[in-house]
């Protein structure tokens, strides 16, 4: 530990060399490890996350780092919220319990810049050195339109903590589909041992009990007229689902659906003088394979297909995704 961490009773790791130390002991002993990778600001979806790897293994990791590879140079790199003392505050009092312990997350691995980028990093791709991965061909659609070098750096520095934390079992959301769905494709295609591709776990989105807003980071960017509007999204997937399950609806007939949902709320925000903008970025379907775009005239066949979107409220950026067809195998339970 050095100086300015934060008083714990979880062990925190700032350097590779110090959790390795810690994760040998684990291999001495046989003691599987659990791995949920964040960047803080830490709320009930991280923390679901935690609660399943306790569940499963006997020791349980949670790295916070905010990885500046993943955003762009007019992204909100300086301004993404960090909070490490309430983060281990949470931590402390996530716990599983069985007939034989309580379990609490064992290390908290929280590391510097400088030490998971040792060859420096900018946020101009073209000025970068030194080593990153791109997942070739699964990149560029749906999240990728938008954000186009975010999967180059959530590869490069997922890569990096699996190199590290060395996990029996990760575990990601479902919120990121695109991000769990590309991962599960780099630890196949790099042929990893920690995790293997069937050890890294997909688990489904953690939503407000309320109005069924999914949980993330970037919620407490909403305003509070923003945060009464937030849910628009979530309808608007849920309009297009029931469409595409109607068995004879188009795909264009489905995404139509949703954007109606989105015109009548920009509308009542009109209407009702609420102090807020929104903004439709996209609404698509996808094939969860190889993430291509569905045909205007596509209906419902039997193949899993990505319902995905990205609403602005404000400025806040708002993402969500129903997963439509047979996900056996694909997500947790």
């Amino acid at each position: 530990m050095t100086a300015y961490l934060p008083q714990s009773t979880i062990p925190i790791f700032t350097t590779v060399a110090s959790y390795r130390e810690w994760r040998q002991k684990a291999f001495k002993e046989g003691k599987s490890v659990g791995f949920v990778p964040t960047m803080g600001a830490l709320h009930e979806g991280h923390l679901s996350l935690v609660r399943r790897s306790l569940t499963d293994n006997d020791l349980t990791v949670v790295s916070i780092f905010v990885n500046p590879a993943q955003f762009a140079p007019h992204e909100d790199l300086a301004t993404y919220p960090r909070t490490l003392p309430t983060d281990l505050k949470l931590l402390e009092a996530t716990t599983t319990s069985s007939d034989k312990e309580i379990k609490t997350p064992s290390a908290v691995f929280a590391p510097t810049v400088k030490e998971m980028y040792p060859s420096g990093i900018v946020l101009n791709v073209s000025e970068q050195k030194g080593t990153f991965i791109e997942v070739k061909g699964y990149s560029h659609q749906m999240e990728g339109m938008t954000r186009p070098t975010f999967f180059r750096g959530v590869a490069t520095v997922v890569t990096k903590l699996f190199n590290i934390i060395q996990p029996t079992h990760a575990y990601f959301g479902q919120k990121d589909i695109q991000q769990a769905f590309i991962l599960k494709r780099l630890v196949r295609d790099l042929l990893c041992p920690h995790p293997t591709p069937e050890n890294l776990h997909i688990v489904p989105t953690a939503r407000d009990p309320t109005d069924g807003l999914a949980l993330s980071s970037r919620n407490a960017y909403l305003s509070p007229s923003g945060r009464k509007v937030a849910d628009t999204l979530r309808r608007a997937l849920l309009a297009a689902e029931a469409k595409w399950k109607e068995g004879n609806s188009t795909k264009q007939e489905c995404i139509d659906a949703a954007v109606a949902q989105i015109t009548q709320a920009q509308e009542r925000i009109a209407k009702g003088g609420l102090d807020v903008q929104m903004k439709l970025d996209y609404i698509e379907m996808n094939d969860a394979d190889d993430f291509s775009v569905l045909p205007s005239d596509a209906r419902p066949v039997d193949r899993l297909v990505i319902l995905s979107g990205a609403l602005y409220v404000d400025k806040t950026r708002l993402i969500d995704n129903i997963l439509l067809g047979d996900t056996a195998g694909l997500i947790d339970a």
